[in-house]
């Protein structure tokens, strides 16, 4: 099989701060965004890979999830424990000065971690957990 990860999705409850958030301080680009008001699906993905995707999506639009369900949705996103990505940078520092000079809320500093990684953490303005390892 020749498989590639073309799309993944994470929440947002404000789609403008998360649509800042991605293409200012991140730096992606922004690839679609469609609906209005808190109902929107923002694409972005990192410049020079158009096949790579993070789809930002309302959470919980979908009519099958209950009332119970979208409140453990919306108390784990609060939690920073429903949405999490991993990204990669050859450079962990200078990526982590930027995030953190972009106001984004730093979970963990770069650290070379027991299991051979070294990497560092930071939350979206939805709460997601996002974690870059530094490629070697």
């Amino acid at each position: 099989m020749d498989l590639t990860i073309h799309a993944s999705f994470l929440p947002h409850d404000d789609p403008e701060a998360s649509l800042a958030f991605y293409r200012d301080t991140l730096g992606f680009e922004v690839r679609n965004d469609v609906g209005s008001g808190t109902m929107r699906w923002i694409t972005v993905g990192p410049a020079g890979q158009p096949d790579t995707s993070i789809v930002l999506h309302p959470p919980a639009a979908d009519p099958g999830v209950t009332d119970a369900e979208r409140r453990t949705i919306t108390e784990m996103m609060a939690k920073g424990t429903y949405g999490i990505i991993i990204l990669a940078t050859k450079d962990l520092d200078a990526t982590f000065e930027r995030l953190q000079s972009g106001d984004a809320e730093v979970v963990q500093e770069p650290t070379e971690q027991p299991y051979g990684v070294r990497d560092c953490a930071f939350r979206d303005p939805a709460g997601n957990l996002i974690r870059v390892n530094e490629l070697r």
